[in-house]
């Protein structure tokens, strides 16, 4: 059965539906030795490169798929290769099965949390597109207080440098001192919007850190710096919240593991519950208060 090229090329991991579109449409793929358009279709046996390289038909038509989560600290970029030589995400990731890790949005290099990453480019891709409208959960801890005016203003909607943006919802979750704990919840995925909402009303951001991103919640037992691998029913699950199907799971072994003295852990995955993550020991924490519902 023929799918769509850049289908195809996203779900073996050689990029996002984006990423290979813009090759695509730059000449960089070829099909049988002809330049590929968008929208072509290719089927089992069709020779396939992507800029210049051959693609392994085995990668394309029979690879597990495989995703992982990771819990990215302050301090690591999400780029592959920093010019700056700054640590990046992918130097504590282990080597994929096949394919290549895709990250599913980014961080900026002052906020820590949930990242995932696939080796399937379409469910990537699906995770990402705004029509999906993916909830992105943040913890937040602001210098001072915030007063219900400004917390309904970050509801309404704020012009930002680029566009219109507003939180879903903000809720209060504690704090001492100068020091205050909020969940907030955007469906966007622009640079800074959440530090950027914030401090259009003159609020400083202290620390922020993502929680949830669509279904699923980080773990409180999954460290800083380090990695799970989804599996089984909550695979399935990821892959249902988009409408896919997985083709079939990685194999457990050396990479299902996040370090040899760990032991595999299940992610919690729910569509309207999200996580509070823990807090260092050595902070206020934020006390637990009205859970955001997905939207």
């Amino acid at each position: 059965m023929s799918e769509r090229i850049q289908k195809v090329l996203a779900r073996a991991g050689y990029g996002s539906r984006r990423q290979l579109e813009a090759l695509i449409k730059e000449g960089k793929v070829t099909v049988n030795g002809e330049v590929a358009k968008l929208g072509d279709q290719v089927d089992v046996g069709d020779n396939m490169r992507v800029d210049g390289k051959a693609v392994s038909a085995k990668r394309l038509w029979q690879q597990p798929q495989q995703v992982l989560l990771y819990n990215k600290p302050v301090g690591e970029v999400c780029t592959r290769r920093d010019p700056e030589g700054r640590r990046t995400i992918f130097q504590s990731l282990p080597t994929p099965e096949q394919g290549r890790w895709v990250s599913v949005g980014r961080l900026d290099i002052n906020t820590s949390g949930l990242i995932i990453l696939t080796t399937d480019g379409e469910l990537a891709n699906r995770l990402m597109h705004p029509s999906n409208e993916m909830d992105r959960e943040y913890a937040v801890r602001v210098l001072g207080e915030v007063s219900p005016e400004v917390m309904q203003t970050l509801r309404d909607g704020v012009e930002l440098e680029d566009g219109k943006a507003k939180f879903n919802d903000i809720q209060e979750s504690g704090g001492e001192g100068a020091n205050h704990w909020y969940h907030v919840v955007i469906q966007e995925g622009r640079n800074r919007e959440v530090r950027r909402l914030w401090e259009s009303q003159g609020v400083q951001v202290s620390r922020l850190m993502r929680v949830r991103y669509g279904p699923i919640i980080i773990p409180s037992h999954l460290k800083m710096g380090r990695w799970m691998m989804l599996g089984g029913s909550d695979l399935a699950a990821l892959y249902e919240e988009v409408d896919l199907v997985p083709k079939n799971e990685a194999p457990t072994g050396r990479a299902a593991q996040r370090d040899k003295k760990s032991r595999p852990v299940k992610a919690k995955i729910r569509s309207t519950k999200p996580a509070r993550q823990k807090q260092d020991e050595t902070e206020s924490k934020p006390r637990r208060g009205p859970r955001i519902r997905g939207h």
